[in-house]
């Protein structure tokens, strides 16, 4: 059940995000659009819900409520990044807006870049171990909670892993064609585009 909730939440945020910024740009709903991407969080509080309540009605911890805390984790921290950079592209492509500014991609712009994604791979780390460890003490010494705690080291390896491919960015910047100025290198660009509905809609 956690499994296909998952999905659910997943498809279901495709949907509304659809609809949202189908309603912003193309049938100019402003309202609507707003109400519908404020609904994206609610996915990620139901499936809190509904992974809490099977665990409380018995259901033996497994490898579905791992990974629904690192779905939840993924959520809170690139959803925000998602719906803005869509909303960017929405905005181009149908109301007629500037072009959406490209990440960077030399130089120390460029490390910048990673370094805010890498904390953003922290953040959505942080909070499925805090979502594991919940668990965890809910659960308590009666229970098996070793999938819960394989789960908490794959999110702190992925947060080991992604560092490391930000750090090579700073120790070994990538150098842009010659004669390109700092500008064009991609200073000041802005980071791009999925944590939570609210902060994609109050910027317009």
């Amino acid at each position: 059940m956690v499994v296909a909730l998952i999905i659910a939440c997943e498809v279901g945020f495709w949907v509304l995000l659809a609809l949202g910024l189908g309603a912003r740009y193309l049938l100019k709903w402003r309202r609507t659009s707003v109400f519908l991407l404020l609904c994206e969080p609610v996915l990620e509080l139901v499936l809190f819900a509904v992974t809490a309540w099977d665990l409380k009605n018995g259901a033996e911890p497994g490898w579905e409520h791992g990974l629904a805390a690192l779905y939840i984790g993924y959520t809170v921290a690139y959803g925000h990044y998602t719906i803005r950079w869509l909303d960017g592209h929405a905005a181009h492509r149908l109301a007629g807006g500037p072009p959406p500014v490209k990440p960077p991609r030399y130089g120390m712009p460029r490390a910048r870049h990673e370094g805010r994604l890498w904390l953003r791979t922290l953040l959505g780390a942080a909070v499925a171990c805090a979502l594991l460890q919940g668990a965890v003490w809910y659960v308590g010494d009666e229970g098996d909670v070793s999938s819960l705690r394989s789960f908490q080291w794959t999110a702190l390896r992925v947060v080991g892993i992604h560092g490391l491919i930000a750090l090579t960015y700073l120790i070994w910047p990538k150098r842009g064609p010659a004669g390109m100025s700092v500008t064009e290198a991609g200073e000041g660009a802005p980071e791009g585009a999925r944590g939570t509905a609210r902060s994609a809609t109050t910027r317009r």
